[in-house]
C-alpha cells in the first residue's frame, strides 16, 4: 500500500482554479505540489476502498486535519472577547439517534414485509447541505430502515361495495362493475396456501382456525378450510405421487414428530 502524502490544506475551489490555469500556462511548482497530492490521495483512497480497508474514521484522519485548539481559546489569550454563540434548533437533525434495539432481528430480516420508500420532503439530491451551507446532499445507497408490525387475521377479507342505480320508470336495475384485479374467486390462492401452511406445516387444527376467525369478524368454517384444501390438492396430484414414488426408492425411512409429539394416547372406554 503507497504512503499517504504530506498534508496540504487545500480546497476544491483553488484545485479548480489551477485546472484552468493549467490550460493557459505552465504550473508554478506550490500548484503541482498541490495537484500532485490531490491525485496520489485520490488513488490512495481509490486503493482502500478496492481492498476493502476504508473505514469512516480512516478517510477523516486522511482528509481532514484535527484541530488541537478551539477558536475561542485562541481569541481569549489574544485579548478578543469572544461572545457566547447561540444556535437556533433546526427542524431536521444532521445526526441520527439510533434508538436501542429489543430485539435480535433487524429490518433486512423481515423479507416478506411490505417496502414503502419515503422521500425527503424538504431536500433532494445536489441540494445545497443546510448544515454546513457549502457542500451538497447526495442520496445513500442504503437508506434508513424504520420497521412497524400491525396484527390482523390469517385469513383477511375485503368487501367490495358496488353501487346500485335503478330506473324510476322501467325498474332495471344497473350495478358498478367490480374491480378486473379481484378475479372471480371468493378464496384466491394465497387463501389457500396461509390455510395449507396453518394447518400441515403448523399443526393448527381446522375447529381453532374457524374460532379464531370468527372472534375477528371473518368467518371460515371448519368445513370451508377442507373443501379449499380438497380443490386445491387436485392440480397437486401428480407432484404428490411422484414424491411418493421417489420416496419409495429410499434406504431409509424416518419420521420426525417433534412439531406435534403425541404426548399420550386416549384409549376409547367400551
Amino acid at each position: 500500500m503507497k504512503p499517504a502524502s504530506p498534508h496540504l490544506d487545500v480546497s476544491i475551489e483553488e484545485l479548480q482554479a489551477l485546472l484552468e490555469r493549467a490550460r493557459q500556462e505552465p504550473l508554478q511548482p506550490d500548484g503541482y505540489e498541490k495537484l500532485k497530492a490531490a491525485v496520489h490521495t485520490l488513488g490512495h483512497i481509490a486503493e482502500l476502498l478496492e481492498n476493502r480497508e476504508a473505514t469512516l474514521d480512516t478517510l477523516r484522519r486522511m482528509l481532514c486535519q484535527s484541530s488541537s485548539e478551539k477558536t475561542d481559546e485562541v481569541l481569549k489569550r489574544a485579548g478578543i472577547e469572544v461572545s457566547e454563540k447561540h444556535h437556533e434548533p433546526n427542524s431536521w437533525r444532521a445526526t441520527e439517534t439510533r434508538a436501542p434495539g429489543h430485539g435480535r432481528n433487524g429490518a433486512a430480516a423481515y423479507r416478506g414485509a411490505h417496502k414503502v420508500q419515503v422521500r425527503d420532503a424538504s431536500l433532494a439530491a445536489g441540494d445545497r447541505c443546510p448544515d454546513c451551507e457549502r457542500g451538497k446532499v447526495y442520496a445513500q445507497a442504503a437508506p434508513h430502515r424504520v420497521l412497524r408490525l400491525k396484527g390482523q387475521a390469517p385469513i383477511d377479507g375485503t368487501v367490495y361495495e358496488l353501487e346500485r342505480l335503478r330506473c324510476n320508470l322501467c325498474g332495471k336495475v344497473f350495478t358498478a362493475a367490480a374491480p378486473e384485479e379481484i378475479g372471480d374467486q371468493k378464496y384466491d390462492a394465497t387463501a389457500a396456501s396461509m390455510i395449507a401452511l396453518l394447518r400441515y406445516g403448523s399443526g393448527f387444527p381446522w375447529n381453532r382456525l374457524e374460532r379464531l376467525q370468527q372472534s375477528l369478524g371473518i368467518p371460515l368454517p371448519a368445513a370451508t378450510q377442507c373443501q379449499i384444501m380438497a380443490e386445491t390438492a387436485v392440480p397437486l396430484g401428480p407432484a404428490h405421487e411422484e414424491l411418493i414414488r421417489q420416496a419409495a426408492q429410499g434406504g431409509l425411512f424416518h419420521n420426525d414428530d417433534t412439531s406435534m409429539r403425541v404426548l399420550a394416547l386416549n384409549k376409547a372406554q367400551a
